[in-house]
């Protein structure tokens, strides 16, 4: 796509979700990044420099950010379900998806979480003297994400 001269990279707010293939409304999404871990080694006798080796990879958080629903949300239920519950039963990973969108609605770039949980879940303050909607953020570990773009 860098050659060519048609293309004009796509705008952040026209974007999807799914959670196992259910699609979902959500206000913002964060946290799609990835970083390589590097381990400082100290070399005996070698003061001059450190040797930074690269160790495995690191995701922070999937964030998802939406104005609150009432509880019986498939989603929300996961999220109390696994956070709140007492491990009787096992925590249940789902596949998140995360579609960046062309004017036409398809999917231009896509990103795959695969064996997403709950592990966090926030509402909003509430203020007496602001007018704002309540949000509810949901943040998700995950093992890893793939991206698969839409060729062109």
């Amino acid at each position: 796509m860098e050659n060519n001269p048609a293309y004009y990279p796509p705008v952040g707010f026209y974007f999807s979700v799914m959670v196992d293939g259910e699609s979902m409304s959500f206000k913002e999404v964060s946290g799609i990044s990835q970083e390589l871990g590097v381990e400082d080694v100290i070399e005996g006798g070698e003061n001059r420099f450190i040797h930074r080796l690269p160790t495995n990879a690191k995701h922070p958080n999937l964030v998802l950010k939406r104005g609150i629903l009432l509880a019986d949300s498939i989603i929300a239920k996961w999220c109390t379900d696994t956070i709140s519950g007492d491990f009787s039963t096992s925590i249940s990973p789902k596949t998140i998806t995360v579609n960046l969108l062309d004017e036409k609605g398809t999917p231009l770039i896509s990103w795959t979480f695969n064996n997403a949980y709950p592990v966090v879940y926030r509402v909003s303050d509430f203020h007496s003297e602001k007018n704002e909607v309540v949000i509810e953020s949901m943040e998700f570990a995950y093992s890893y994400f793939k991206r698969k773009d839409k060729v062109v």
